[in-house]
């Protein structure tokens, strides 16, 4: 497994890429509203993308149709946009990427749509403390499995399920990259490659209610928990710099790289 070492003038370009994805999806969670439909949301996001100088790196990866990806409710990751209008009380997980200079960045959110119910918030809240825990934790020397464990292990204790058969991944010159990193572990969490400065990869706990069984939809795209209850989905790009993970696609850079 080649796992790439990044240099500076690397990280710097893998950062910029990685702020515009920050700054499309703060855009978007600012300025949705219900009523707007999934198509509607998509469009804003790839012209905020490119009036930042960047190219959405979805639109058409691996033949996807869209700038970003809408899942809805169940959805919980890869969701297709479509005429629906959201309504209050709907969950909407946005997931999007930019290409710029050559370099990439990726990230997600779960948002609310009006007022949603103590379940759902629960629900997005375990996604975003997962990915927010993990990357307090991650330290030069641990194995990705064990950045597995610790994600799997919280999830857990929230009393939800990690979605199996899909992981966050290693980014650079190429959207997806060595390693894979799921958010559960099979086999044992001490083996595998190590963490190590310069590495910069993507984490994004993907969570369901009961069920980590996946089912694709007839889009050929949408992915659903077996269960048929909602799901959330969190993502950060994250580069390892001086022993710890920095963010490098927050809207507001808050590194020195």
């Amino acid at each position: 497994m080649a796992i790439a070492l990044r240099k500076p003038n690397e990280l710097t370009k893998l950062a910029k890429a990685g702020e515009i994805v920050g700054k499309t999806l703060k855009h978007l969670q600012e300025n949705v509203t219900v009523g707007m439909t999934l198509k509607e949301i998509d469009t804003m996001g790839e012209a905020f993308i490119r009036e930042h100088g960047a190219v959405p790196s979805f639109k058409g990866l691996y033949g996807f149709p869209a700038s970003v990806c809408t899942s809805l409710n169940e959805v919980c990751i890869h969701g297709v946009p479509t005429d629906y209008k959201v309504q209050n009380g709907d969950i909407l997980g946005l997931d999007l990427g930019t290409k710029l200079d050559g370099y990439f960045g990726d990230a997600a959110i779960t948002m609310p749509i009006g007022e949603i119910s103590k379940e759902d918030e629960e629900l997005i809240s375990c996604s975003k403390d997962a990915l927010y825990y993990a990357i307090e934790n991650i330290r030069v020397g641990m194995r990705f499995k064990e950045l597995s464990h610790l994600l799997e292990t919280f999830i857990r204790e929230r009393g939800y399920v990690p979605l199996r058969d899909f992981c966050g991944h290693g980014i650079g010159k190429k959207p997806h990259e060595e390693p894979n990193i799921p958010n559960y572990v099979d086999g044992k969490p001490n083996q595998g490659p190590k963490i190590k400065n310069g590495m910069v990869f993507c984490l994004e706990p993907m969570i369901c209610q009961k069920s980590d069984e996946p089912v694709i939809l007839e889009d050929k795209w949408s992915v659903v928990s077996q269960d048929g209850l909602r799901s959330s989905h969190y993502e950060h790009t994250v580069a390892i710099v001086n022993g710890k993970a920095v963010i490098l696609t927050n809207a507001e850079p808050t590194h020195d790289l």
